[in-house]
Formats: C-alpha cells, structure tokens, sequence
C-alpha cells in the first residue's frame, strides 16, 4: 500500500480519477448488514485458503527497551522544541556516545 497521503474521494495511484469515480460502493442497508456472517462460517476448503495472522503487531527482530530515566527538565524540553521524532533524536545522540567495539 502507498504511503502517500490522499483524500478519500482521490483515486489511488495508477487507476485513473475517472475509473476511481466509476466505483459504486453504496452504503449498506440494515438488511445488507443483518445477512454478513463471520468468516468462520464458510465452508471449511474456503475458509482455509483466507490469510491466518496474530492478532497485533508483528514483533520486531530488534525490539526496544521500555525504561524509566529521569532527566533535568531543561534537557527533555529543549529535545521537545526540536519537534516531531525528538526522542528518536535523542536515541541517536546516546549511541553516539557508545564506545566503538574491536
């Protein structure tokens, strides 16, 4: 999926505005709603060919470590004026610091 931003009505890239318009997608009807079933109910040979995934997010090979550290107040909030992804900015800062491993 792109990552671009674009407004709902804006058709997705490589399908023409025209042809995204052409979609009708009506809303649906109490009555549409009142006839879904659970994907579980299908037959079980269709049922199996669906995607199986965990619920959540998928772990990550190299996770981060939740920690408490205090700070002087001036520090957090200097990091902070800096903007958006300040404390991945700070991360980078601390490995800097790291000595260099033979």
């Amino acid at each position: 999926m792109s990552s671009i931003a674009r407004t709902p009505n804006q058709a997705p890239p490589g399908i023409s505005q025209e042809e995204w318009d052409d979609v009708d997608s009506p809303e649906m009807t109490d009555a549409d709603l009142a006839e879904l079933r659970p994907a579980s109910e299908m037959p079980e040979k269709v049922f199996a060919l669906l995607p199986k995934r965990g619920r959540g997010r998928p772990k990550s090979g190299n996770a981060k470590v939740n920690v408490t550290l205090r700070l002087d107040p001036r520090l957090v909030d200097a990091y902070k004026a800096t903007g958006s992804g300040w404390q991945t900015r700070m991360q980078e800062v601390l490995a800097a610091g790291l000595p260099s491993r033979p």
